[in-house]
This record gives structure tokens, C-alpha cells and sequence, in this order.
């Protein structure tokens, strides 16, 4: 997995220009310039919905074999646009020659898979798209990376996308 001497950067991505637009902003500015001789080293994190919560599905609605077969078709669907999110992102660094590039993905909701993913790898930096929500849209569907900033143990920058770029 690269260099383990390296401070690990961490850039969580998802299937948006933001989260892109942080990832290219990362490479630029830290790794880029500096290939193959970078500070840190890069490893993706993307965080995949559970279906039962895609789905607005708990508890006693999950039992019967329709909707089971519903989660089934969800999940390989989730499945499906985690590899598509992983393959863009990892075809990003290519293009500017950063190579080996881990993406993780991990499970559940985006705010709970930051921190659980900076418990498990400990990166020095964590990087974040900012989707710039307004502050009702932010208090009605929480924003990650406020909630990263909040309670994740290391540094987090978040890197918000220039208005014309939009």
C-alpha cells in the first residue's frame, strides 16, 4: 500500500463535482508537483449507503422476501456505484501521475465512515469536498464534512469548489 513511512493524506471522495474537484485540488497541490517524491501518502476513502436506509426500510419492514429482494438489488446497485466512484477517482490520479492509490470502501452513512475510516488509518490530513449547502439544507441533511471537522482526530480541510466551476 505505498510507502507506510509517509503521513497519510486521506481524501474521501463520492459520485460529485466537489468531491472530484477536492481530490484534483489535493493532487495538485501536494503530490503532483512533487512526483514521485511527495509528502504524504494518498489513500482514498468513499463511504457506500446500507440499503435497508436507502431504501427508508428498519427493523420488522426488512423481513419479507420481497423486500429483500428489493435490498439485494440495491446493495449490487450501491456496489456498482462504489466501483464506478473508486475507478474515477483512481483514473484522476493517473492522469497526474500518482499510481498505487488505495480506495476504501466502507459502509454505512458518510458522516460515521469519516471517523471510523481516520480510527483505522490514522491520517495525518483528511480531505473533503465542501457541497456548499446553504444553512437550512445543512441542518436538514447534515453536512460531512462539518460533522468531519467536529469530531474526526486529525486535521481536515475542506476544499470548496470556486462558484464558476460549479
Amino acid at each position: 500500500m505505498g510507502d507506510q513511512t509517509k503521513p497519510i493524506m486521506m481524501v474521501a471522495i463520492d459520485d460529485s463535482n466537489h468531491s472530484y474537484y477536492a481530490l484534483e485540488w489535493a493532487l495538485d497541490y501536494f503530490f503532483a508537483p512533487f512526483a514521485p517524491n511527495h509528502t504524504f501518502q494518498l489513500v482514498l476513502i468513499h463511504a457506500r449507503p446500507n440499503p435497508p436506509s436507502l431504501l427508508g426500510l428498519s427493523g420488522a419492514g426488512q423481513g419479507s422476501a420481497g423486500s429483500a429482494h428489493v435490498i439485494n438489488l440495491v446493495e449490487l446497485d450501491t456496489k456498482k456505484r462504489a466501483q464506478k466512484v473508486a475507478d474515477k477517482a483512481t483514473s484522476i490520479c493517473a492522469k497526474r501521475e500518482v499510481n498505487d492509490v488505495p480506495v476504501h470502501v466502507m459502509q454505512g452513512d458518510p458522516r460515521n465512515v469519516m471517523t471510523e475510516a481516520v480510527e483505522r488509518f490514522h491520517p495525518t490530513i483528511l480531505v473533503l469536498g465542501s457541497h456548499g449547502y446553504g444553512a437550512v439544507k445543512r441542518a436538514v441533511l447534515g453536512s460531512v464534512s462539518d460533522y468531519s471537522a467536529h469530531h474526526c482526530s486529525c486535521t481536515v480541510m475542506i476544499v470548496k469548489m470556486p462558484k464558476s466551476k460549479h
